[in-house]
């Protein structure tokens, strides 16, 4: 039975007796959430919530979602405000610090990431022992777990400077780890940084240019590309994170929280999911196939699955999305592939998906992933390096998060409970005994 009195919601088991008064935690905006810490002590039950759907596992000042309303907020800003007056740096600072910086903050923050932006010579010669095709996300967490044998001189989490100096070096590096891993499985020279270019024309300059000749970065690229960072930055409590925070929770050292969050991310479900986009669109070839594949997608006894349709929190139009379909037409248009077969069969599945009612019933509409891909195609990114540039942006928002986390007084080691349904006690026989 439950009872809701005040801030309190009050249970009570009538089979036992017992009863527990659980206090109602408010944040500034969203749903509150009840503190069922003396649960299992009051009523020795624990909370049964599989994915963790209904289930707030700490306190954040980071991001908000509403996902009814589409509303996606860094530090309280609008998504839409940030992705058209802002740029990566300043979101960078945003997420990490907890204001907008001023001119002043912006340029010795961004001097600080140029200072970072190469990587050791030893470390560097990681990559010579994967093999020529290994995935470049197996490359980018191996390489950045690594970094905690380089580094270890700066890595006392209870010290503020040294998680300061973290969060710079791991932001600059991590696009020269990511290009590294790409011109390894092209078999080229790694290319060093350039400082004097911004966050993501560097990124494309250390993934396109070759020694033998110059090369010049498209700003609609660049800007397409700081789009998209800016947008992917932080997604609140994601799996991803959660995974970073759940590591870093045991006092690990930064790194190996990062490469937490990067090997998590690799699934097809999280950020491979404009991977799945793409392959998903060439599976469906042309648009007149679009009704027998929406058909499958329907069918529950089919495997087929609607990718880059839906959100696991937006229960309306997802905010990104809808900002980075202009700037799919920019790159597009710019790039003279205005006329890209997948970026317009993607248009047609759009437009037929919005008018079905199936869709329209369950409010799956395209989320950020749908676009991407055909962005990072449009640019020459490679597929197999999707899911790295997600990874690029994310760790921003994985720094913060692990920032908060560590600096929190309370924090303690996370240990999910279970619901234990194997067999009951029994006892050993011998081998012979057995039958």
């Amino acid at each position: 039975m439950t009872e809701r009195s005040g801030k309190t919601v009050q249970l009570s088991d009538p089979a036992s007796g017992r009863s527990a008064a659980l206090p109602l935690r408010t944040g500034t905006i969203g749903p509150a959430g009840l503190d069922i810490a003396t649960l299992p002590k009051e009523l020795g039950v624990f909370t049964y919530d599989p994915g963790f759907g209904a289930t707030a596992a700490c306190e954040s000042r980071i991001t908000y979602i509403d996902g009814e309303a589409g509303v996606l907020l860094y530090r309280g800003y609008p998504i839409e405000q940030l992705a058209e007056r802002s740029d990566f740096m300043e979101v960078a600072y945003l997420l990490l610090i907890g204001e907008l910086p001023t001119a002043k903050q912006l340029t010795e923050f961004t001097a600080n990431i140029r200072y970072h932006t190469m990587i050791n010579e030893w470390l560097k010669r990681f990559f010579e022992g994967f093999h020529h095709n290994a995935h470049p996300m197996a490359m980018v967490s191996g390489v950045v777990a690594s970094m905690s044998a380089f580094y270890h001189d700066t890595m006392d989490i209870h010290n503020p400077r040294h998680r300061e100096i973290f969060a710079h070096r791991i932001i600059a590096k991590i696009p020269t780890i990511a290009a590294a891993a790409h011109k390894h499985s092209l078999g080229q020279p790694v290319i060093y940084p350039r400082n004097d270019l911004s966050y993501t024309a560097n990124m494309l300059h250390m993934l396109f240019a070759v020694p033998c000749e110059p090369y010049e970065v498209d700003p609609v690229a660049a800007a397409a590309l700081d789009l998209l960072f800016v947008l992917h930055a932080d997604h609140e409590q994601n799996a991803s994170t959660s995974t970073v925070r759940l590591a870093g929770s045991t006092g690990a050292n930064p790194y190996a929280a990062i490469s937490a969050g990067v090997s998590a991310l690799w699934g097809p479900a999280h950020g491979g999911a404009n991977e799945a986009v793409l392959a998903m669109l060439e599976q469906i070839g042309t648009a007149d196939n679009i009704p027998k594949f929406l058909a499958m997608a329907k069918d529950k006894s089919s495997h087929f699955r609607l990718m880059g349709f839906g959100h696991r929190v937006y229960k309306n139009f997802d905010p990104r999305a809808q900002i980075i379909r202009a700037m799919c037409h920019k790159v597009l248009a710019r790039l003279g592939r205005s006329d890209n077969p997948l970026f317009e069969l993607a248009l047609r599945l759009e437009e037929i998906a919005l008018q079905d009612e199936y869709f329209i019933e369950r409010k799956l509409y395209p989320n950020v992933d749908f676009y991407s891909g055909v962005i990072y195609s449009a640019i020459g990114i490679p597929r197999s390096m999707f899911t790295v540039m997600f990874a690029i942006a994310r760790t921003v928002g994985w720094v913060a998060h692990w920032q908060e986390m560590i600096s929190d007084p309370a924090m303690r080691i996370g240990r999910p409970r279970q619901l234990y349904t194997g067999p009951t006690r029994r006892d050993y026989l011998e081998v012979k005994q057995r039958r």
